[in-house]
This record gives structure tokens, C-alpha cells and sequence, in this order.
């Protein structure tokens, strides 16, 4: 062969196998990678393991912390607990015995009725099972009434006590889903509140862990301490709630009544609203007050908030104090009497 020809051709091939080596050391190279990958996946799986277990540790820990707290320091809780087992096992009496009757209702009844006094000026006409819960409304007690009546309650009366704000209210406290709804009452308060899907889920939450239900309880708790007179802003607060203004507030309270009033008819008890006073809600009374006896619903209002000067209510402007529930106690004791005596006689009459 050509010695001019053959060179080009030993040329080649050299830079052939140079060529050839050095993909060789690169494919060996890129294939070494996936093993090292392969071999850090086993580790990488055992700190998920490791990290969801402790989460799930520090969840079970907060919970049962949580329903300790609740069961020996909540106050509320406690006293909920106990209304409510009494209240499932009221029944209705038998002929010439005290009336039955279950009085539900927030703090301005907790604060406003002494319960025990209610039921020695009562004894001989009235059985009374309170429940008050703190910053209840209608929604609270619509769905919980029809727990309770789901649960065997079967009282002659109903007395819920609600003033305007509470009556017009668009939501649940935060501590009814635990302590008067069950599942299906979340369910079925989301819907009637058109509650989005985060919002149903804390509901939900808030019914089936004391740790979700209590943080309100801790973040109070929390403020009471770092916050001087944290209290005392509470009629700031309310001060921007507004009640709507002509025909429109008469008609939400009247349809809210009413539906109240068929379910406790649906369960032969008749309903007695109770209006408690509240500072310069003369107005909103009366107002209430006519749409209750426009549906069939008797409205008690055993004061006229007018009667009532400031030195009656607590230094937050809203809760009656010791004086002011003494005179709303036996103010109520009167009015309730009467009203459930006439309710008994127009049945017996029938």
C-alpha cells in the first residue's frame, strides 16, 4: 500500500480508540450516578418514616393534653357536661306536676339568671334544666336543639333566650361543634352558612379534637395574661356589630322563629323566647318582640332595658351584674310562671 495512504489511515484509527475510550469512561461514569441515587433512597425513606412519627407522636400528645385541660380546668366544659346529661333525660310530666322545661341560652343568661333562685320561686309550677352556653345564637341552638331532641329530650317547653344580635347572627361558637353538635349537625350548619370547604374542615375539626376546639380557650387565656383589662374591650367589639334596618330584620327573626318553633312542635313542646336586656336596645327589643307574636312564638321580656341604669351591668357594658341578675331572675320567674301556666290550661282546655 501506499505509504502516503497509509498513514492517514493509522491516524484514524489511533484517534478512533481514543475516541472510544474516552465515551467508554463517560458512559461508565453516567451510569454510576443512579446507583449512588438508588443507594441514598432507603435513608431518604427512613427520615420521612422517622419525621412522620413524631409528628403523629406530637399530635396524640397535644390531643390527650388537650382533653385533660378540658375536662379538669374548663369551667364551661364542665358545666355544659353536666346540663347537658340532665337535660337528655328530661321527659314530660305527668299530669298536675311542674311543667318540664329546657332554657338554653348564652352568657347574658349565664350572667342574667341565678338558676337556683329561678327554681325556688318556680318549684311548685316549673322542672328547669338550663343550658348556657358563652356566645351561642340562633344557629348554635337550632342544631342543637335538634341533638338534643335526636338524644331523647323530650321537655313540654322550650325557652331559648336570644336578643337581636344573637337572633341575626350568620355563624356557630367556636365550642358548640364539640359540645352541641354532632357530625351531621357541622354538615348541615355548613351548608345553611355556605361555609367553604377549610372552613366545614375546622368545623369538623373542631367537633372531633379538643386540641382544634380549645384554641380559642388557650388563646384567651393567653390574652387575659399579657393584655391589662383584656376584657373591658369586649364593647368595642360589639359596638360594630349593625342590625339591619326596616322590614328586613323583622323578616330574618321571624323566619328563624318560626322554624324553631316547628321543631319544637315536631317534638310537642311549645317555644318561649326569652329577651334579655342589653344597654340602649329598647328599640331592637320591641322590634323583636313584634315579630315573635306575629309567627305564634310568645316573647318574654321580663325588662325593659330602660329600667335598667348602668350601675345593673358588668364593666363590660353587656352581662348583667349580681343586682341586675337579681332583678332579671325574678322578673323571669313571674313572667315565665304566667306564660307556661296559660300554655298548660290552653292545652288541657283542648
Amino acid at each position: 500500500m501506499n505509504i502516503h495512504l497509509r498513514r492517514p489511515l493509522i491516524q484514524f484509527a489511533l484517534a478512533w480508540r481514543l475516541s472510544l475510550s474516552s465515551y467508554w469512561r463517560s458512559f461508565r461514569a453516567a451510569n454510576s450516578v443512579p446507583s449512588s441515587t438508588f443507594s441514598s433512597k432507603p435513608a431518604t425513606l427512613r427520615y420521612a418514616k422517622l419525621l412522620a412519627g413524631t409528628c403523629a407522636i406530637l399530635v396524640v400528645g397535644l390531643e390527650i393534653s388537650s382533653i385533660y385541660v378540658v375536662k379538669h380546668y374548663s369551667t364551661t366544659f364542665a358545666r355544659v357536661s353536666r346540663q347537658y346529661a340532665e337535660a337528655v333525660k328530661v321527659y314530660p310530666a305527668a299530669p298536675g306536676k311542674p311543667t318540664s322545661v329546657l332554657m338554653v341560652g348564652n352568657s347574658l343568661l349565664l350572667n342574667g339568671v341565678d338558676v337556683d333562685q329561678l327554681r325556688k320561686l318556680t318549684t311548685s309550677l316549673l322542672r328547669i334544666y338550663p343550658i348556657f352556653l358563652e356566645g351561642t345564637g340562633y344557629y348554635d341552638w337550632l342544631y342543637g336543639l335538634r341533638r338534643l331532641f335526636r338524644r331523647g329530650a323530650r321537655p313540654q317547653v322550650v325557652v331559648v333566650g336570644l336578643e337581636v344580635n344573637t337572633a341575626l347572627a350568620n355563624s356557630v361558637w367556636e365550642e358548640s361543634p364539640m359540645m352541641l353538635f354532632d357530625a351531621q349537625d357541622v354538615l348541615g350548619v355548613a351548608s345553611d352558612l355556605g361555609l367553604d370547604h377549610t372552613a366545614t374542615s375546622n368545623l369538623l375539626l373542631s367537633h372531633m379534637s379538643a386540641f382544634w376546639e380549645m384554641r380559642g380557650f388557650f388563646r384567651r387565656r393567653i390574652l387575659l395574661r399579657l393584655v391589662p383589662h383584656f376584657e373591658d374591650l369586649f364593647p368595642f367589639v360589639r359596638s360594630n356589630l349593625t342590625i339591619p334596618q326596616g322590614g328586613e330584620v323583622e323578616a330574618i327573626i321571624m323566619s328563624r322563629l318560626r322554624t324553631l318553633r316547628e321543631l319544637c312542635e315536631a317534638h310537642d313542646a311549645k317555644l318561649i323566647l326569652v329577651i334579655p336586656p342589653t344597654p340602649s336596645s329598647e328599640n331592637a327589643v320591641r322590634r323583636m318582640a313584634i315579630a315573635s307574636q306575629k309567627i305564634g312564638v310568645k316573647a318574654l321580656v321580663p325588662i325593659d332595658p330602660v329600667a335598667l341604669s348602668p350601675r345593673f351591668y358588668q364593666t363590660d357594658a353587656i352581662h348583667l351584674n349580681f343586682d341586675g341578675g337579681i332583678r332579671f331572675t325574678s322578673a323571669l320567674a313571674v313572667d315565665l310562671s304566667k306564660t307556661i301556666m296559660d300554655v298548660t290550661n290552653s292545652r288541657t282546655r283542648l
